[in-house]
């Protein structure tokens, strides 16, 4: 097996862990999306400490407000697959922050071509 390098984009979706879309916590609702557009993938990540728009710093340490803290929604995939998807964020762009970043990943191709 060999390693190939495949050009990709990475979005994340920058929310509080508060923040809500129709009763669902809004990362939950990203992922749903993410995953019934057939997207390579989504991980949520939560932060330790942040502050955002409010600029109310928020941190999980004692004897600190630990309520709505940041919250990462990673997906990686093609940059046309990501392109594709960012309509369907449109409503949701006033609750949360969206980046983009080109990057790369490394797969594992056997001799015959197909990546694994």
């Amino acid at each position: 097996m060999t390693t190939r390098i495949e050009r990709a984009l990475r979005m994340t979706a920058l929310v509080g862990e508060d923040e809500r879309w129709h009763h669902r916590p809004l990362y939950a609702e990203i992922v749903h999306r993410v995953h019934a557009a057939g997207l390579a993938g989504a991980s949520v990540f939560r932060g330790v400490e942040g502050f955002g728009a409010s600029s109310m710093v928020h941190t999980s340490r004692l004897l600190s407000v630990g309520d709505d803290m940041p919250m990462a929604v990673v997906v990686v995939d093609r940059e046309e697959r990501i392109r594709s998807f960012l309509p369907q964020l449109d409503d949701l762009l006033d609750r949360c922050l969206v980046t983009l970043d080109a990057c790369e990943v490394l797969r594992k191709v056997k001799d015959d071509g197909v990546a694994r």
